[in-house]
């Protein structure tokens, strides 16, 4: 009897054993996983999500069997639940795959160089833009698989414009100097303000200073650069003489820097092509819009007519499934050109994915914009963007720039109000 009873159990073990090889596996924490399911962490609905739905939709034709679970949480929250989970050393309840802002990216990279998995082998990073890649790699390793651009342009009324004597033909590859002039003569016509700016929100000085291949940091990414950063220091003085002209509509928040456009209160708009659908969400303006370049830091040799606002990219942790994550990745965002035309048909998106530029969406007119081909104008400026290193304190940086910029808003010299936020930078900031 109990030599019939041992044989039962071990027949057993041998089935359960069976039974689960292949299918499930353990993590280091003991978390029993499918592997041919994967997770994914983002934030938009409209945007990201939805844009890995149909990565997700295009890569059933390539492994049907494949399941893959997107959920929805805030970038804060991603942000608060990856730093925890990671500075703690478990990967439990972590995604395989996580949407990661471009100007966050090395803070993770960096602190938690064994918990990201190697993207290296999944792409080829000369097909996106230059740009994208230092922020996505660590020690010449691809960890992050570029996804969309932040690529600015200078959005403008035309209609303002042609009341104050100017064309489109007038704005193309300006500087700032002669955006404040162009401005001046626009309020005199149409007595419109220019352009709306939040006081505590650094985006413009942020466009401004990449135009010149500058950044908070030095090129190692973690050494502040404030003091003697000319082109901030330029940046600075070009936000000053636009306040001083009287162009800025002030604005508190993201609700009125919509209502400055779509109610025509302003002429122009400097910012990331994300906002396009924002402005073509007035329908009755359809036809006055144009977009042109960003303009350049006058004064500035390496300034360019190109710079960034925003971008993330995706990265697979180090967790049970993460082969099949990097490959789902690669099929899709790394590599596919009719994926990226469905997602900027659907979304709007543009990808820096060079070799998807050439595809029909891309080269569309856009009758609201007049018949502008303003994605294929986007996927150019995005090859021109100067690449620097985001580091690791972009807006802890930007906490202690904002009070300086006041300051010297209410004439506090510049020289000092910089090598101010430079003391306190080196202080606050390792």
């Amino acid at each position: 009897m109990k030599k019939l009873l041992a044989l039962l159990i071990s027949l057993l073990v041998i089935t359960a054993t069976a039974c689960s090889s292949g299918e499930k596996t353990e993590n280091a924490s003991g978390e029993s996983k499918d592997t041919n399911e994967i997770t994914v962490w983002a934030w938009d609905p409209n945007f990201n999500i939805k844009a890995m739905e149909l990565a997700k939709e295009t890569y059933a034709s390539e492994n049907p069997d494949l399941k893959i679970k997107i959920i929805e949480n805030a970038q804060d929250d991603i942000i608060q639940k990856l730093n925890t989970s990671l500075s703690s050393g478990t990967t439990k309840g972590l995604p395989n795959i996580v949407l990661i802002e471009d100007y966050r990216a090395q803070s993770f990279l960096q602190a938690y160089p064994d918990m990201f998995h190697e993207l290296t082998d999944s792409f080829k990073a000369e097909d996106f833009a230059d740009y994208k890649i230092a922020p996505t790699s660590l020690d010449d390793k691809n960890y992050g698989l570029p996804f969309d651009t932040g690529v600015t342009g200078l959005y403008v009324r035309t209609d303002y414009l042609e009341q104050a004597g100017y064309s489109v033909e007038d704005l193309q590859n300006i500087d700032w100097d002669q955006y404040i002039e162009i401005g001046k003569k626009v309020k005199e016509a149409t007595g419109k303000h220019m352009l709306t700016q939040d006081p505590n929100d650094l985006g413009l000085i942020r466009m401004m200073i990449q135009t010149a291949g500058s950044w908070y940091l030095e090129e190692d990414g973690v050494t502040p650069n404030l003091a003697n950063n000319e082109a901030l220091k330029v940046a600075f003085e070009t936000y000053k003489k636009i306040l001083d002209a009287d162009l800025v509509k002030p604005i508190s928040d993201w609700s009125q820097f919509l209502a400055g456009f779509n109610s025509g209160e302003v002429a122009t708009v400097p910012t990331g092509n994300w906002i396009t659908p924002s402005i073509k969400a007035e329908a009755s303006q359809s036809g006055k819009w144009a977009v042109v370049p960003f303009p350049k830091l006058p004064g500035i040799a390496d300034s360019v007519n190109a710079s960034n606002l925003g971008g993330s990219s995706w990265y697979v942790l180090d967790v049970p499934g993460k082969e099949k994550a990097a490959e789902f990745l690669g099929k899709t965002f790394g590599s596919n050109v009719e994926f990226y035309q469905t997602i900027n048909k659907e979304i709007g998106a543009i990808g820096t994915y060079k070799p998807a530029t050439e595809g029909e969406a891309y080269q569309a007119a856009d009758e609201y914009f007049s018949g502008q081909k303003i994605i294929a104008d986007f996927a150019k400026w995005t090859e021109e963007i100067p690449q620097v290193n985001f580091g690791l304190h972009t807006y802890a940086i930007e906490d202690i720039l904002a009070v300086e910029a006041q300051n010297y808003i209410k004439d506090k010299d510049l020289d000092k109000a910089l090598k101010n936020a430079q003391t306190q930078a080196e202080t606050q900031v390792k």
